[in-house]
């Protein structure tokens, strides 16, 4: 039967590790997801309001389509600076590509932004925003283990009308192929039920991973706008959104892992009510390692196989959404 990894992380996927960097006088912080190499990497955007870097990269019909790391940050468009930081450290660790025989290497770093410049925070940066040394300390911290919640991308984060934060989640699926996703969740939408107390993300919950409550026996779902998002109160297309990355062990080619990121996203819908709205940049990236090979006989079975992967990350992002914001309360 499908059950979590041992770390329950994304790094349960061989290959990956991940590293936090935060600004607590700021209240803000960088999440760097760094490959052991170049892997295969897509990514679908559903979002009205995106800040993102690097995505054409990884269109299957360009070039590259993969990446050496991938940067969540918070920060708004001043955020992306983060990924310069996260270039620069792996350029001088000889990591990225090399076009010719001279010059530095040229990672490839695509890069999702968050806005956290509404909280109470010191944004007085002046020339200097505090993104780039971030996500150069984001990957000299980059491990297997790291910290949930308030922390790193998520530091800053709204979920809603309550604190979001950075989540992590894995599967590892019958055939042994891992899935996991991580996410810096900072939606319009609400991740609780009307209760306040019930996550929408609860069917898909394992051992307790964000509390073990079960929703009312009387609940409405009827109201587009749940009482714990902040779709009531004035809001403006990029203040929120939910960027995720989705890994899995599995040998997928660029064009498979693109349809495991549009699967995924079913994710976000299953944890935050409403989701894809005008006023989000939701994101949701792809990184296949391929460790473990997908059948190709019969004909039909590799699509069954990626089919899968794609309902396993779209639950495992739900699953990291709730618990974000869970962790981040703690």
């Amino acid at each position: 039967m499908p059950r979590p990894g041992a770390r329950n992380l994304i790094t349960d996927v061989p290959g990956l590790t991940v590293g936090n960097a935060t600004d607590e006088r700021v209240q803000t912080g960088v999440t760097v997801v760094r490959c052991a190499q170049a892997f295969v990497s897509a990514v679908d955007v559903r979002g009205g309001a995106p800040g993102v870097r690097e995505t054409d990269t990884l269109s299957p019909e360009n070039l590259v389509g993969r990446s050496d790391a991938i940067v969540l940050t918070g920060g708004s468009v001043f955020g992306l600076a983060a990924a310069d930081g996260v270039t620069s450290a792996l350029s001088e660790a000889n990591v990225g590509l090399r076009i010719t025989g001279s010059g530095p290497a040229i990672p490839i770093v695509p890069a999702a932004v968050l806005h956290d410049l509404g909280n109470d925070g010191d944004k007085n940066w002046g020339a200097t925003p505090p993104y780039r040394r971030l996500g150069a300390e984001a990957v000299a911290a980059a491990s297997e283990a790291f910290d949930l919640g308030s922390t790193g991308a998520g530091r800053g984060a709204m979920a809603g009308a309550v604190k979001g934060g950075l989540g992590s989640a894995s599967i590892v699926l019958e055939g042994g192929v891992t899935v996991g996703a991580l996410v810096a969740a900072n939606p319009a939408g609400s991740v609780f039920m009307p209760d306040g107390e019930s996550f929408y993300a609860w069917p898909w919950e394992q051992a307790d991973e964000f509390g073990g409550r079960k929703p009312p026996q009387d609940r409405d779902g009827a109201d587009p706008f749940p009482a714990h998002s902040r779709m009531g109160a004035r809001l403006q297309p990029g203040s929120n959104t939910t960027i995720a990355i989705v890994a899995t062990s599995a040998d997928l080619s660029q064009v498979e892992a693109k349809r495991v990121a549009m699967m995924a996203h079913d994710g976000i819908a299953r944890a935050v009510r409403p989701a894809h709205t005008p006023f989000d940049g939701d994101i949701v990236f792809t990184i296949a390692t391929a460790k473990d090979a997908l059948p190709d006989e019969p004909k039909m079975l590799r699509p069954a196989a990626v089919a899968a992967i794609g309902a396993a990350a779209g639950d495992c992002l739900a699953r990291a959404i709730a618990r974000a914001v869970y962790e981040a309360a703690r």
